[in-house]
């Protein structure tokens, strides 16, 4: 049975030994070759010092060396960290410093632009640089420089007696308030996660996934360790041109793609010249609602794709998905369940709600990750007691409060509301902005990003503000798109006045960044004649 995430891998080596694991520019990797990296790093770490429990960060570009430091850590009986390679200097310290980072894994490059920080980092005692031969050295008095490819005689420690309960990874997330949480993923979690996921999609040594998203995402970390279970291959790509991906996609068959809507409206404005999507069988989307329109584009360009829109959050991986079969007959459900978790909606007292009446929606099950690392408050304020586990057991099992209102129809299809702290008060009523953001994307096919958001006002408490980029060229008609909406949303739901933008600010994982939109336009009704 399988125990630890890292043991995927040696499966898959055993079983799909010739087969291609990973594919990186040009290069090639097999499963074999892929087992003897991990097993080649793990002893390094070992070599260097690091013990059970203890976090390694890799912060790296997507590319062969990242898959390697993520999984010898967990083969070393460590634990990873993987750092969106994104992020600058201060927010790597901060991930270093939070979860007491031990070994870092990076390159040359972004080392040179750490050196300041790590000198605040006093927990980590070494780094392993992917692109340097260079010998021992101190970088900044207590911090040892190591090539990350070394020869060495020794033997891999084993952990035998290590179970699936035990923390393999922390990810890094976002949050409403503050800086961002390192969220504890147990082996378990991982391995019920993969499994899940697979399930549904029916993944097989025969697919070709391509990792889009970066791996410090547990959507796009789950691309990796559900190829893994199977037997897949990834596509490792960083793409700073859309039609980069057009062209990976059509060059290596690739049969499942993940992504979030901002991307997938990026997809959606690639040259796909005929055939380039013939064999991508599956899409799917978490990390906010797909509009409509875009689904309907995306489904015009990959016509052999069934899309499958899910529900997730860090802290409990996936929750839920709607099967394409579905998708005509409940447009804008979040679906049911996917296996091994449940879903209910409770109450603010805790009590279960009936069907369609909004409450919190909570997931319970062993995809529930170990809580927030370091930080006993907020793991307290998001794992609750389990709302449906019996009440008499001594240790209460614990669940994930989402934070998200939902609810969920006479057959039990769930249905997104909107995010108790980006919920839109104006007028009395409470607004959700993806409703609005779903009106506004059917005005027209020229809009690529939108994002409604609440700001003061001196009359109705918060007006609705909507922030809208189109594609280059085109050609806006805001007067009209406004008539349009007042067709086609109640008055309370009215957008006080659309802004057009040259594009939006996406926070690390991709997505819209809410939060930074509503700070730029807190004051804008504050401004006389407004």
């Amino acid at each position: 049975m399988t125990k630890n995430i890292h043991e995927l891998i040696s499966q898959s080596a055993q079983q799909y030994a010739s087969r291609p694991a990973l594919y990186f520019k040009q290069q090639t990797l097999t499963y074999t070759e892929l087992y003897q990296g991990v097993i080649a790093a793990a002893i390094q770490l070992q070599q260097a010092g690091i013990g059970r429990f203890e976090r390694v960060a890799v912060y790296l570009p997507k590319q062969f060396e990242t898959v390697f430091g993520l999984f010898a850590a967990s083969c070393a009986g460590a634990v990873f960290v993987p750092v969106n390679p994104a992020l600058k200097a201060a927010q790597v310290s901060h991930i270093l410093r939070d979860c007491n980072v031990r070994l870092l894994i990076t390159s040359s490059e972004r080392l040179a632009a750490l050196q300041h920080e790590l000198q605040q980092c006093p927990d980590l005692h070494t780094v392993l640089l992917t692109d340097t031969a260079a010998c021992d050295t101190a970088a900044t008095g207590h911090l040892q420089i190591k090539p990350f490819y070394s020869q060495t005689n020794a033997e891999l420690r084993q952990y035998p007696h290590a179970t699936d309960a035990d923390m393999a990874a922390i990810l890094y997330t976002s949050g409403s308030t503050g800086k961002p949480k390192g969220v504890v993923l147990s082996h378990r979690n991982m391995l019920v996660g993969a499994q899940s996921v697979s399930s549904y999609l029916a993944n097989s040594c025969d697919d070709v996934l391509l990792a889009l998203l970066p791996l410090s995402f547990d959507y796009g970390l789950s691309q990796l360790t559900t190829a893994f279970l199977t037997g897949a291959s990834v596509v490792l790509l960083d793409f700073f041109l859309v039609q980069d991906v057009v062209r990976t996609v059509a060059q290596h068959g690739v049969t499942g793609i993940a992504a979030v809507p901002p991307l997938w409206a990026q997809l959606a404005k690639a040259n796909w010249t005929d055939g380039t999507a013939d064999s991508v069988r599956y899409l799917t989307n978490s990390g906010g609602a797909m509009p409509q329109p875009l689904l309907q584009q995306l489904q015009q360009i990959f016509h052999n794709a069934e899309p499958y829109l899910m529900y997730g959050l860090t802290e409990a991986f996936r929750s839920t998905y709607l099967p394409p079969a579905d998708l005509q007959q409940r447009p804008g459900s979040m679906g049911k369940a996917i296996p091994n978790a449940e879903i209910v909606v409770v109450r603010e007292d805790g009590s279960l709600c009936g069907p369609n009446e909004p409450g919190e929606l909570v997931h319970r099950g062993p995809l529930v990750s170990l809580g927030y690392w370091n930080a006993p408050e907020k793991t307290a304020e998001r794992f609750k007691p389990d709302p449906v586990a019996p009440k008499g057991i001594q240790l209460p099992q614990l669940a994930v409060f989402s934070g998200d209102t939902v609810r969920y129809d006479e057959e039990g299809y769930l249905y997104f509301i909107g995010r108790r702290d980006e919920m839109i008060k104006t007028s009395g009523y409470r607004v959700s902005p993806t409703e609005v953001e779903e009106a506004v994307y059917a005005v027209s096919p020229e809009l690529v990003d939108v994002a409604a958001i609440g700001v003061p006002h001196p009359e109705l408490e918060q007006a609705i503000v909507v922030l809208l980029a189109c594609k280059a060229g085109a050609e806006p008609d805001l007067a009209a798109w406004q008539l349009q909406l007042k067709r086609s949303l109640p008055n309370f739901m009215q957008p006080k006045v659309l802004l057009l933008q040259q594009t939006l600010p996406k926070n690390a994982n991709g997505k819209i960044d809410r939060k930074l939109l509503s700070e730029q336009y807190r004051d804008y009704f504050q401004v006389s004649g407004r």
